[in-house]
């Protein structure tokens, strides 16, 4: 291997890489994009609406103060890879009598991006922002995606905040509120951080992460328990707390459209495998050395996995994701929930806490504060589906591109890079 193209291994810092490499995969990286019909530059009045709202962003969340809950006194951060540009979701937590209360905050982008605004057209053309690993393209201009809406500490900011109250026992909604709110962040964690907060009692939200850590231990036990299907058992605490505190938010949100509005959304469903596929699946896992799934578990193809995972190891791990993946239906965005969502057992599921970076998010940011649905939400969930598809394969082929030149992808998503001279 060739020395002057190794990842110079650090401490946890960002990752370095020689300039003359990075300018190779910067060119490779243009000429994907030209393939996938990705285009990373924004218009120039896109770019100054979004400028104008930089300009009077202060002056606008003070007079939006009037007409919302002021949530800046309770203790509030959020939590991303080391790498991340764009802050649209954070936690607050309160541990109460009979249970939980859980704050959710998301970026108000719906405040300024709007249905007559050039940049919510764009944001439907766009579908989404593209996570390449080290190099995000955003589905809003930067001056939304890293400064207007993003959460980032010690700035007021807009932002819709889904309020759950927890029964301590059955961990089951008591109550939830959807509102605007006015929040500052307190900080800004990576994952690694996050971690560090929960093992020292020192530092500062220790308490917090170790409250939130274990409420969301629970959430994701019970799932699993329920038959939502879990296939990344091994990630660290603070990954887990974000994945289970966005999952209820986005349950709560998607349950209030649909059974107490009943409205059309752009709802997540994801149908299941048919019978056959299914015990392929599970024929296959059975054969991994070691692996015996008890019976009573394969009543639910989905408890038999998350049984599965917990019982393997290393290379099992992956051959047992795989093994389900090949013959897990892709999920879709339809306008109607019917059916589900099958990997994750929840009758109707769908997202809300993402309206940074994705036109999904900020569809439905739409619809719960202004009761109006798009005309054409039919075609804008089909259109969002086929441009996840290009995204992914894009962040897919770039990340090959990584390791080409012996860059590991997943390290430079949690810490970064640093270009450097040779």
């Amino acid at each position: 291997m060739n020395e002057d193209r190794e990842e110079k291994k650090g401490n946890g810092g960002p990752i370095k890489i020689p300039a003359e490499v990075y300018k190779q995969i910067v060119g490779k990286r243009e000429a994907l994009l030209e393939k996938l019909g990705i285009v990373e530059q924004f218009p120039e009045e896109v770019i100054e609406e979004a400028k104008g709202w930089a300009d009077r962003n202060k002056e606008e969340v003070s007079l939006e103060l009037e007409n919302r809950r002021d949530l800046r006194e309770l203790t509030t951060w959020t939590t991303d890879p080391a790498s991340a540009q764009d802050f649209d979701d954070a936690l607050s937590i309160a541990e109460e009598e009979k249970g939980y209360r859980i704050w959710v905050y998301i970026a108000d982008v719906t405040h300024y991006v709007t249905p007559d605004t050039k940049t919510w057209k764009l944001a439907m053309e766009r579908g989404n922002s593209t996570y390449m690993s080290g190099h995000t393209i955003h589905m809003l201009p930067r001056y939304l995606a890293e400064d207007v809406c993003s959460l980032v500490p010690g700035e007021d900011r807009l932002a819709h905040t889904v309020e759950m109250y927890i029964n301590r026992d059955t961990l089951s909604y008591e109550s939830i509120d959807i509102y605007k709110s006015v929040i500052r962040s307190d900080e800004r964690l990576t994952y690694r951080e996050c971690e560090k907060r929960l093992g020292d009692p020192d530092l500062p939200l220790h308490k917090e992460c170790k409250t939130i850590c274990e409420v969301t231990e629970r959430l994701q036990k019970q799932r699993k328990d329920d038959g939502s299907l879990v296939l990344n058992q091994n990630r660290d605490r603070s990954h887990m707390i974000v994945e289970e505190c966005m999952l209820k938010a986005n349950k709560a949100v998607t349950h209030e459209l649909m059974w107490n509005r009943g409205v059309e959304a752009m709802y997540r469903v994801h149908p299941q495998p048919t019978p056959r596929e299914w015990d392929s699946a599970l024929q296959e896992i059975q054969k991994l050395p070691g692996i015996n799934i008890p019976s009573a578990s394969l009543e639910d193809p989905r408890i038999a996995v998350n049984v599965a995972i917990e019982a393997a190891e290393g290379y099992q791990i992956e051959k047992i994701k795989r093994s389900v993946l090949k013959v897990m239906p892709r999920a879709m965005y339809m306008a109607d929930p019917f059916g589900g969502h099958h990997a994750l057992n929840f009758d109707v599921y769908g997202h809300f806490t993402s309206p940074i970076r994705r036109m999904s998010d900020l569809i439905n940011h739409w619809i719960v504060h202004m009761r109006e649905i798009p005309e054409n939400i039919d075609e804008l969930c089909k259109r969002a589906q086929d441009l996840q598809k290009t995204s992914e394969q894009c962040e897919r082929e770039y990340d090959q591109i990584l390791r080409d030149e012996a860059l590991d992808p997943v390290r430079i998503r949690d810490q970064g890079i640093e270009v450097i001279k040779e």
